[in-house]
């Protein structure tokens, strides 16, 4: 009787370690592509965003309306920020040099836009912690997209 207690106490460590294992490896594949973001810098991205995106990008991340057509000037309305945009489809990279320096700057060739550049009004932790914030909000499938973008660059 004693040797069948051992065994299955042995048994059910080792299911308890599959079990286990299974777990973290789902815990991690979930975060793996946003990482740990602490609720700090979330607070701080998106208190970054209310105060210099929203009045163009929207409190909900929409854009404005038409955001594909010209506007009587030629320039783009400002684009979404959410999965309906194309925010995603940019690496990390990109992101924050078209927040640090601004659309005319980035895409170049006498490009006019509405976008200006943040660099002397938000640092670079600022930046990154709107972008996380943006981030934050994308559908699993937009963001691990955006990921692979960004590692492939």
């Amino acid at each position: 009787m004693r040797k069948n207690l051992s065994n299955t106490v042995w048994i059910g460590a080792l299911v308890a370690g599959v079990v286990l294992v299974i777990f973290a490896a789902w815990h991690y594949a979930g975060n793996a592509s946003t990482g740990t973001i602490s609720a700090e810098v979330l607070a701080q991205g998106r208190q970054v965003y209310v105060d210099h995106c929203a009045s163009c990008h929207d409190t909900d991340l929409e854009g404005q309306p038409d955001w594909k057509s010209p506007l009587p000037s030629g320039r783009l309305p400002a684009p979404p920020h959410d999965a309906s945009g194309h925010t995603w489809h940019h690496p990390d990279d990109v992101l924050f040099r078209l927040v640090k320096e601004g659309t005319a700057a980035i895409v170049g060739g006498g490009y006019q836009s509405d976008m200006p550049g943040f660099g002397d009004v938000l640092s670079d932790a600022e930046i990154r912690a709107v972008l996380t914030y943006i981030k934050s909000t994308w559908p699993e499938r937009e963001r691990r997209y955006q990921e692979s973008v960004s590692q492939a660059n």
